[in-house]
């Protein structure tokens, strides 16, 4: 097609807007492969982006939406074909590169990966940089030593996109989760996904005049930051670790050494965006074997790209719950 829809953001003289837009196709971006997009998602950043907030468009105009699932029209990369089906992952997509809130896309081959056969353009963009951050996560911890059969691993932020994905795979895994949330209506919800114990957020993020706690967790991941990465550090097991991959409750934290130095407790940081391509496919392919499609079906609902600004002030009122997947064509 000559032209397609995408949602364009433009910043001149200070003044953000925000439209939809009718683009040529010859405007896209430079790159080696052209995607027909399916499907992309909402991601906290994406709340950020179509909102208008600082911190994620580093230049404009800007196509948002870190994430997107389509089919290739057309590829100069020897990696991809017409009618591979194909997932990107924030890349520096809605940063510095359009991204997947428009019909088409055009991008670099390094930045895309084969969906795997098991899974749909729809679930692939359900998982999306969330469920690719929780899986990340999940390595990472593994790397350090966590194995099922042990105390339990906690995940904060239990209900969104990143908490929901954790919590299924690892259950699945054979790990027993505690879930921390704030909203109790959702506890049958994180009970079906799997977990086995449900907390309060604000009991995880209490001050306390103790430096450390009772060791409850083996693990945890973390995507709220502030007060709840302070609280549970102090509850860490000996030799545990934290991974640490969201700031939904706040980009500063305060805490002191003693989980470090006294329990050798480890936190680790997650960076979904510069990953290289290889490490993209062995997380896919870890996600394609441990979730199971039908929790992950379960936390995806789908809405139209027409509603995002309206799902933007969703996401960041943290008012979603699981994954929602934008279905851009």
């Amino acid at each position: 097609m000559a032209t397609f829809k995408a949602f364009l953001l433009t910043k001149q003289g200070g003044e953000f807007a925000a439209s939809f837009e009718q683009i040529d196709k010859g405007a896209l971006p430079p790159g080696e492969v052209l995607v027909r997009v399916a499907f992309s998602s909402l991601n906290y950043k994406d709340g950020l982006a179509v909102t208008g907030r600082p911190g994620v468009v580093r230049k404009y105009p800007m196509v948002p939406g870190i994430d997107l699932a389509g089919v290739v029209e057309e590829s100069r990369s020897s990696e991809f074909k017409p009618g591979d089906k194909v997932v990107v992952t924030g890349c520096g997509t809605s940063e510095t590169m359009w991204g997947g809130y428009s019909e088409m896309a055009r991008l670099d081959g390094e930045f895309l990966v084969p969906v795997p056969e098991s899974m749909t353009l729809k679930q692939a963009a359900g998982i999306g940089t969330a469920g690719f951050a929780a899986m990340q996560s999940i390595l990472a911890l593994e790397s350090h030593g966590l194995k099922p059969g042990g105390l339990e691993v906690l995940v904060t932020g239990a209900s969104g996109g990143v908490g929901s994905i954790a919590i299924a795979a690892l259950a699945n895994l054979g790990y027993r989760v505690a879930g921390a949330t704030g909203r109790a209506e959702l506890h049958p919800y994180l009970r079906s996904l799997g977990a086995s114990a449900i907390i309060h957020r604000a009991d995880i993020a209490a001050a306390s005049s103790r430096p450390l706690e009772t060791q409850r967790w083996s693990g945890a991941i973390d995507n709220v930051g502030g007060p709840t990465l302070a609280g549970l550090l102090r509850s860490v097991a000996m030799g545990g670790s934290v991974a640490s991959v969201g700031l939904a409750g706040g980009a500063e934290f305060t805490s002191t050494v003693f989980p470090f130095i006294l329990r050798g407790v480890s936190l680790l940081g997650i960076d979904s965006g510069r990953v290289t391509n290889a490490q993209r496919r062995a997380v896919w392919a870890r996600l394609a074997r441990d979730l199971p499609l039908n929790l992950l079906d379960q936390t995806i609902s789908v809405e139209p790209l027409e509603k995002i600004r309206e799902l933007g002030e969703q996401i960041l009122a943290g008012k979603i719950r699981g994954r929602t997947v934008i279905e851009v064509n």
